[in-house]
């Protein structure tokens, strides 16, 4: 069963930090960001990782989450057992009250998660990717950043 994401509201921001997430897990072999605070005007999110990203790595994590935004992308949602969801996508950060059935939200063929959130319909809808600073300390590398529109 698909959803028509023309009844969901629309949220660049949230679907910009799915791009990141699935970024970052691609570079970097990481977790999806186990804290994030997604706001319109300025977001964060925390990743584990070894070591800080160099300059130059923050520079290719930026482009790539542009490059996936003007590929145009469609964003979609299905519907599917937990069973078979569990295939597909990583069920570590679901509620264990979650219903059996899930929300998969698709963005073009480069993520699938589970999530309840409110999403565009296309990634060019998003506006483009802008990290705005990030430390590192303990583990966790922090990266804040935001969405510009024209």
């Amino acid at each position: 069963m698909e959803l028509d994401v023309r009844s969901v509201s629309k949220s660049p921001v949230h679907s910009a930090e799915h791009i990141l997430n699935r970024t970052m897990v691609n570079m970097f072999g990481c977790p999806r960001s186990r804290n994030a605070h997604i706001e319109r005007k300025k977001s964060k999110c925390d990743y584990i990782l070894d070591s800080c990203p160099t300059e130059e790595q923050v520079d290719v994590i930026e482009a790539k989450v542009n490059d996936v935004i003007a590929a145009a992308m469609p964003v979609t949602i299905e519907f599917m057992s937990r069973e078979e969801a569990a295939k597909i996508v990583d069920l570590s950060k679901l509620p264990e009250d979650a219903s059996e059935t899930l929300r998969i939200v698709r963005i073009g063929d480069y993520d699938d998660y589970a999530c309840i959130g409110a999403h565009v319909q296309n990634t060019s809808e998003i506006g483009e990717f802008k990290i705005i600073s990030h430390d590192f300390n303990d583990g966790i590398w922090r990266v804040r950043w935001r969405v510009v529109k024209d």
